[in-house]
């Protein structure tokens, strides 16, 4: 079996990297060996969350690890076969939920049977897409590539308690991805938003709701569809406190979202304009990939096999580092930016031959 080397300071030098890695690793069936992990960042070397992606793939593919503890900044991978089944893991501190399923659900994909997965950890936490971003925007840009899957989330997990969980299930697992080109978006169907607040009054998330819909109204003409989420005192099943929203758009051709979290201190008017300004910043790009689905999509793109053309709202220093890793670990895969630059909408032509 052959070993496939990566340097973990690559590029901006994170986490994505090793999730990255070990997921197409487990699903090209490769033995995988990454040093320098984190190298840039502090403190380097995995952390609870990264070691939670890793182990949960390795339990779904039957591999086996050398070097998983925290800390540690060298580990070695060696896979089996991707298996249906039931499983649970628990990131056991307030780490990203969403950051741990960007290493699994293209792993899940690939399994021989039905598959479920439960998660605990962090859904709305800083540093990450929130869960609502990966159930309403990336799980619809995926069932655009024939990828099926559902998201339950039964309890919210906020920095730095954690405790949520949520539940991540497909029947159907297809074996691959459907490539596609993403260039244009089409016509704007409909805003929505999602404002929630765990172990808070239920104004807090009505605030940060009535704020991102009055500048989507101001700057765009168009009343969003609002959803609350709320609890009253004593039926509250979260650990909290938190807050959180998500204002997406469904256009004819593609999704886009922006999120923001609530901190302490941190006024719920500012929460909610945080997500409508990011959400309007990449709307007034013309892309039909937000700055987060810039640095997912390509993954599934590069693993589908053809050339497709994508148009990106924001070429984030994880964009760029994902497209060097795949050039590196895919030997048949190859991008050529044809317009923009780092934090700048671009526009990228992709190519493989998938695995």
């Amino acid at each position: 079996m052959s070993v496939i080397v990566i340097d973990g300071s690559m590029g901006e030098g994170g986490g994505q990297i090793l999730r990255t890695a070990i997921a197409i690793a487990a699903i090209a069936g490769k033995k995988l060996r990454i040093i320098n992990i984190r190298a840039k960042r502090n403190p380097p070397g995995l952390r609870p969350q990264h070691l939670t992606a890793v182990r949960a793939i390795a339990a779904l593919s039957g591999g086996s690890l050398e070097g998983d503890k925290v800390g540690s900044m060298t580990l070695e991978f060696e896979p089996g076969s991707i298996r249906g089944g039931v499983y649970k893991f628990d990131v056991g501190t307030a780490g990203s939920v969403s950051l741990v399923l960007q290493a699994l659900l293209p792993v899940m994909a690939y399994a021989d049977g039905p598959i479920r997965v439960t998660i605990t950890g962090g859904t709305d936490v800083a540093r990450a897409p929130t869960i609502d971003y990966v159930r309403e925007v990336l799980r619809g840009l995926l069932r655009m590539l024939g990828y099926e899957f559902s998201i339950e989330v039964r309890r919210r997990g906020h920095y730095p308690r954690g405790g949520g969980v949520v539940v991540v299930s497909v029947d159907d697992p297809p074996g691959g991805f459907k490539g596609r080109d993403f260039i244009e978006r089409g016509k704007l169907l409909e805003v929505k938003m999602r404002s929630h607040a765990v172990r808070l009054p239920r104004h807090v998330a009505e605030r940060q709701a009535r704020s991102a819909a009055s500048i989507i109204e101001s700057r765009l003409g168009v009343k969003p569809v609002v959803e609350v989420e709320a609890y009253p005192p004593g039926r509250d099943p979260h650990l909290g406190p938190g807050s959180g929203i998500l204002v997406w758009g469904v256009f004819e051709k593609t999704l886009m979202g922006g999120d923001s979290i609530g901190e302490k201190g941190k006024p719920a008017e500012k929460v909610g304009r945080e997500a409508a300004e990011k959400f309007i910043e990449d709307y007034n790009t013309g892309a039909p990939l937000d700055r987060h689905a810039s640095d997912m999509i390509p993954l599934y793109l590069a693993l589908a096999g053809g050339t497709y053309t994508m148009k990106g709202a924001k070429l984030t220093s994880h964009a760029k580092t994902l497209l060097d890793l795949l050039s590196i670990i895919l030997d048949s895969f190859s991008y050529e930016i044809r317009e923009g630059s780092l934090e700048r909408p671009f526009t990228v032509v992709l190519k493989s031959r998938g695995l």
